[in-house]
Parts: C-alpha cells; structure tokens; sequence
C-alpha cells in the first residue's frame, strides 16, 4: 500500500487513493454536487427527532438532495412533533406513522433518531422492514439486544451504520491512514477528551444521560480508538458524580482501556466550561506523535522522528481539506455502499466491540 503524501491528501481521485481512505476520505470532501446527478436518488426516512443529532442529520440529508429523497419523518410524541415542526429543520417535513414510512414505494434507508432506550426497537423493525439503517449512538444499553439486531442485519443482507460522527472528519482520517501505513511506528499511547457543560435542565433526562457523560460523548472517542488498537484486553472505569447534591448523573469520567502493548484513557466530562474548546485526540507511536486539538473544526499537528509521506521530521502543523458538513462524509459513503459502489468500511464487529467498551467504560456491562 503506498503512502500519501501531503498533497495528494487531499487531492488524490477516488481511484488512485488508499483502500483505507477510499469508503470514508473522499466522501467527507466532496461536495454534494461532485458525484454528478446520474445516480438514482435513495429514498430514505427518518423515525424520531428526540436524539442530540436528529436535526443536524435531516438538514444533511435536505442539502445532500442529489444523492437522498426524503420522504417523510416520524415523531410518535405529538408534544415533541409539535415543538419541533416550529423549527427550521423540520418545517417542510411529511409526518408519516411508523407503519406509514416503512410502507412507502421503494424506501431504501431509515435514520433512527429516538430517545436512547427506542434505538434498537426500530432499528431491528426497520431492518425486518428490509431497509438499510443509520443507528445514531450509542447502540442502545443492551449488548445482548445490540448483538440481536446485529444478528438480523447480517441475515437480512442489510447494513447498519453507527452515528460516531468522527470516522468521516479529515483529521481522523489523516490519523487512521497514518497509523495504518507505520508513519508513528508501533502505537503505545491513546488519549483522548471529549467534554461540555450541560444545562441544568437536561441534567435530569434519565434515558439519554443514564450511562454518564462517558455513555453520551466518549463513545465517539472509544470508537476512534477500536479503529486504531482493535479490541483492549481490558477496561477499567473511573466515573464521578460531581453534583451529588442535585442528582447521581456520572458527570465526570475517565477510562482506561489496556492493550497488550499500548494503554488508552478516555475522558469526558458534562461539567466543563467551553469544553469543545479542549476535545482533543492524542496517538503516540515509536516513530511519531499526532494530536487533534480541537476536534471541530479539526486542527493537526503532526510530529515525526523522520521524513515520510511528504512531511518532513520534526513537528509541524497539517493542513486539513475543509468539510462540507459534520455528517455528510458518513450519509456520502452510506450512499455509496447502499448503491454497490463502495464497501462499508465498517463491520459490525467493529461495532460490536466499540458498544461492548462502551458499556464497560460506563459502568453498563
């Protein structure tokens, strides 16, 4: 496999770039427009609006309309459709029933977008429909549940793709095409944060925050890390509550997941000020060193104990290609997959050790 160097980075064609990069690089950077308009449109839904990315991933979906038909949206909670049909994101929306959706002509992929707890409910009522889904994250509480509804994909010949919304950020690909060609050597150290601080009155939600902030944000992170060491021998949890005089939330957390070789922590707390800020992903390597300071909009440096790919020894700052959306490298090789194009780089065994850690790293399995 060849390197890329630091100009073809972001310029190579889909053709000639890495196997790593092919199903998730050039997605993430291409505009909506770059693909043509020769491709038929996948018909596509969404089933819920209550998820943190509900409305950011149906503002992709309006915006990407070369590629997807939106064809209506379900909100069961009348309370909540009511709220939400008042904001600009849902404004032009059909509101369909559940039966309804999954009912309408030719219907390829559905978002499922709920509360945590209804996840994998419709997820595996979507994929029994015979639909491909975009399963926001985490994968439900239920390792045992998640395997189910693994289970179904795999017999339905159906693909499930995971909400972690960084596998299509330019400077996680720069680092996952990095470790892949040896360009930091042999990876001993992960460290990565994820915080914010959240509103008092989200504090209370008791099925979106139940596994703590490590169960909310680090799971992103977490993912990241499979991506590099694959599956730890182990995780050890340290989780806080910092507001015990308002409520039990594991506001406060560390984990620390070990390799044979390599040692990871992931922090994440909901109690930091400005805490997008400080999210940041660090790999150390024998050979090198790559930090991700912030992680939106990505900013990389780069440290190397000698030349390669272009960049020179020593440390310097790398220069990302601009993303044309936080979701739209995901849904762009969704698409792709869905169409035979591409292969989905993504397996669900992937997928099912990164939710088996994540519910250790929170306390949940």
């Amino acid at each position: 496999m060849s390197s890329l160097s630091r100009r073809e980075f972001g310029s190579q064609s889909l053709s000639r770039v890495s196997p790593i990069l092919a199903g998730t690089l050039l997605p993430s950077l291409l505009t909506s427009t770059a693909w043509g308009n020769t491709r038929s449109r996948i018909r596509v839904g969404q089933i819920g609006t209550k998820h943190g990315h509900a409305s950011g991933k149906l503002e992709a979906l309006t915006k990407l309309n070369e590629h997807f038909e939106v064809v209506g949206i379900v909100e069961e909670d009348e309370v909540q459709r009511g709220r939400v049909q008042k904001t600009a994101a849902f404004q032009s929306c059909t509101w369909l029933t559940v039966d309804q959706l999954l009912s309408q002509p030719g219907l390829q992929l559905v978002l499922v977008e709920t509360e945590i707890d209804q996840l994998l409910n419709m997820a595996e009522k979507c994929l029994r429909a015979g639909m491909h889904v975009h399963l926001d994250k985490p994968a439900g509480a239920s390792m045992e549940q998640f395997q189910r509804v693994a289970n179904v994909a795999t017999e339905s010949k159906r693909l499930i793709q995971l909400g972690y919304m960084f596998r299509s950020n330019p400077a996680f690909q720069f680092l996952f095409n990095a470790v892949k060609q040896g360009w930091l050597g042999e990876v001993f150290e992960i460290h990565g944060v994820i915080s914010k601080k959240l509103a008092s009155s989200d504090r209370a939600d008791p099925t979106r925050y139940r596994g703590g902030s490590m169960f909310e944000l680090g799971c992103h992170l977490i993912d990241a890390m499979v991506s590099i060491l694959g599956k730890p021998q182990s995780v050890t949890p340290f989780n806080t509550k910092t507001m015990l005089e308002v409520d039990t939330l594991n506001d406060n957390c560390l984990a620390v997941f070990r390799y044979p070789k390599a040692t990871a922590s992931i922090r994440s707390s909901m109690v930091e000020i400005d805490g997008g800020r400080r999210r940041q992903m660090v790999v150390c390597g024998t050979k090198g060193t790559i930090e991700i300071v912030p992680l939106e909009p990505p900013q990389l440096t780069l440290t190397l104990d000698q030349a390669i790919g272009g960049f020179r020894k020593g440390t310097q700052n790398v220069e990302l290609p601009k993303m044309t959306g936080r979701y739209d490298g995901d849904l762009l090789s969704l698409a792709s997959a869905i169409r035979g194009e591409s292969e989905y780089l993504y397996s669900l065994q992937h997928d099912l050790i990164v939710q088996e850690c994540v519910l250790k790293a929170s306390e949940m399995f």
